[in-house]
This record gives C-alpha cells, sequence and structure tokens, in this order.
C-alpha cells in the first residue's frame, strides 16, 4: 500500500496543486488550509464545507499528518519535554516553557546536529536526518495548549541554517495569512553561523537572530565549535552589520559561560570589541555539564562580573535563567540517545 502524504507542512501552493491534480476546485485548497491551519482539525472527514466524495478522493492519498508527543516529563519549573517520533520512526525533543504572559516553544529542526559542538548533548549524537516540514509544524500543532504558545523558538535540536528550505517553508506558513497569521517578531532562530543560509535567511526572514558565539577568540572557539573553522565568527559579525537591527528585529548573541575557559574579564573584554558597531544584546547562559565534556560551569560571581562589564560598555547583557535542567531540558541538553537505546533493546 502507497504511503499517505501529510497535508500539514505544505504551503497554500502546494495544497493547490494537490487540488488540481485530484481535478478538485481550486478554492478547495483554502478550505484545506483553514481547516489544517487555522482549525487545527486532525481528520480529512473533519474538513465539513468539502463533499464527500471529495474528501473520499483526498483520502486515498492524504492524510492531515498530525502526530502527539509518545512521551512527556514535567520539570519542577513547569518546562515540559515533549518526545515526538518522526515519520521514519526516529526521535526528537521540543521544549513547552511558561514564564507569565508567555509560552514559548523550543523546536527541533534536526535529528541530532553535525556541528559536534563539545557543550551540547544534540551535537553527541552526531547526525540522523533533516526534520521535514510536517515534522517541524508537527511540534507546534501537537504541543500541549498549542493554541495558547505565543512565542516559538528555533533552538531545539540541530542546526537551522543546515535544513534551511524546510526551516523556512514553515516559518512561511507560521507567518502566512492562511497559516497561522504570526508576527516575524514571535519566532527566533538560533544558529552557530553557517553564513551562506544565514545571508539567505535575514534576506528571506523577519524572524530575530539568535547567534551561538561562546568564545570571541577565533582558536578557542574553534576548539568548541569545529564550525568556527569554516565560517570564522568575525565573517558572521561583518556579514550582520550589513543589517539594520535597531527597529523591531532583534539580534542576540548566546554566551554559554565555562569555569575557567571564557568566563573572565579578558574575554569580556574582546567581546566588546567583537561587538562594537552592532546592535544587539548578550545572553549568558550557565553552562550544563553532559557526559563526555571536561568544561564545567563559571560561577556565579564570574557571571555577573561579566554581565556588569558588558552593561557598563554599552551591550545590553542578561543571565538566561536554566529552565528544565532536571528533566534534562535545558541549553545543550536535548538528546533522544537513551531512548533510542530503549527502543533498539525493545525490538
Amino acid at each position: 500500500m502507497k504511503e499517505k502524504k501529510c497535508l500539514l507542512g505544505m504551503t497554500l501552493a502546494e495544497l493547490t496543486d494537490v487540488v488540481v491534480e485530484l481535478k478538485l476546485p481550486k478554492f478547495t485548497a483554502k478550505q484545506i488550509a483553514d481547516w489544517i491551519y487555522v482549525k487545527r482539525v486532525t481528520e480529512i472527514d473533519d474538513m465539513t464545507n468539502i463533499s464527500i466524495r471529495n474528501r473520499d478522493m483526498l483520502k486515498e492519498r492524504f492524510e492531515v499528518g498530525v502526530s502527539l508527543p509518545i512521551q512527556t516529563q514535567v520539570s519542577i519549573d513547569g518546562t515540559e519535554k515533549l518526545l515526538f517520533k518522526t515519520n521514519e520512526g526516529r526521535l526528537i525533543e521540543s521544549v513547552l516553557i511558561p514564564d507569565d504572559e508567555r509560552l514559548t516553544l523550543c523546536i527541533s529542526s534536526q535529528v541530532g546536529c553535525k556541528m559536534n559542538c563539545d557543550f551540547c548533548m544534540t551535537g553527541k549524537m552526531g547526525f540522523g536526518a533533516n526534520l521535514s516540514v510536517n515534522e517541524i509544524l508537527n511540534q507546534v500543532y501537537s504541543s500541549p495548549n498549542s493554541e495558547a504558545l505565543t512565542n516559538i523558538v528555533f533552538m531545539g535540536m540541530g542546526e537551522p541554517l543546515d535544513n534551511y528550505e524546510n526551516v523556512i517553508k514553515a516559518i512561511e506558513i507560521l507567518t502566512a495569512d492562511y497559516g497561522l497569521a504570526w508576527s516575524p517578531r514571535r519566532i527566533t532562530l538560533s544558529t552557530i553561523g553557517v553564513t551562506p543560509m544565514l545571508e539567505r535567511f535575514l534576506e528571506e526572514s523577519q524572524c530575530h537572530l539568535a547567534v551561538s558565539l561562546h568564545s570571541p577568540i577565533s582558536e578557542q572557539r574553534q576548539s568548541i565549535m569545529p564550525i568556527e573553522k569554516k565560517y570564522p565568527i568575525e565573517e558572521v559579525i561583518e556579514l550582520l552589520k550589513k543589517y539594520d537591527w535597531s527597529k523591531q528585529r532583534r539580534l542576540s548573541f548566546e554566551y554559554i559561560m565555562f569555569d575557567d575557559v571564557n568566563d573572565s574579564l579578558i574575554y569580556a573584554r574582546e567581546l566588546v570589541k567583537l561587538l562594537s558597531d552592532i546592535t544587539c544584546r548578550v545572553n549568558l547562559i550557565r553552562f550544563h555539564a553532559i557526559p563526555g565534556s571536561l568544561l564545567k560551569t563559571a560561577s556565579d560571581d564570574a557571571m555577573v562580573r561579566f554581565r556588569d562589564f558588558l552593561t557598563s560598555k554599552g551591550i545590553i547583557s542578561t543571565i538566561r535563567a536554566s529552565r528544565g535542567e532536571d528533566i534534562s531540558a535545558a541549553c545543550g541538553m536535548l538528546s533522544t540517545e537513551k531512548q533510542n537505546e530503549l527502543k533498539n533493546s525493545a525490538k
């Protein structure tokens, strides 16, 4: 039996191609989009303003393609870690973060990651696969209380710009009138700086951008982030300086602080030099220890000194509150290796 294609994840243009191919009225494409992206139905039979005959034709070759999490873990701080199974049976994680009036979903773009950063559990997994548009959006539509989401951050498993075409298409659907109709300012994409795709992203999207920096010194950054050799941070900064960050779009830099590695004021001074003449903020992040890494987290005192120095030099800097560490949902801790081991042992 031929596998059915998923309608969730299709743009309006792609849905139009579907109905034309099935010889359905063209306006049916907008009806389908409304049912999936606005009314959030999970079955084609629920699309009641489409005739039964036409629904049956759709069902022969398509399904909505919504798949609920197979596991949910809840932190003592209210953060929820969601485990999803992809269409090929692989596993990914997303994180739901409640905070006063905000409800943020941190979503994944890949199974694992190619970048192999020393401080990241996802990188230790290696690369499994790019997520499809359906698998990216399914995390949004299938998360608990999804209609109350206020923000989405592409900060989960994987490097979003390494799966650019699918990520940008997912963003199109999230921001399109026929989709969720979100402002792009409710979406933030995090990258370690894949320069060619970063330039495309800056031209083709108005979403916020977060750059994983972690050291202002090239040689040291390369020792913990191999991508530095191919795409040096100085070149990334030069690209970013070509754009106007003084208006609604926000640029931030993520800086995980490691004890006796990048936490002294020597690095703060170098960071000020690197980020001169660019409107941005710096988020200082506590390192969460992971197996296989000798790195250790910086002290609270060191983080406060670092923050205060940056602030004194005119760079907005904050120490990000750690969320979900007790369920391995905090920054750099997402990994499905244990779940994969359990799945394989059950075969």
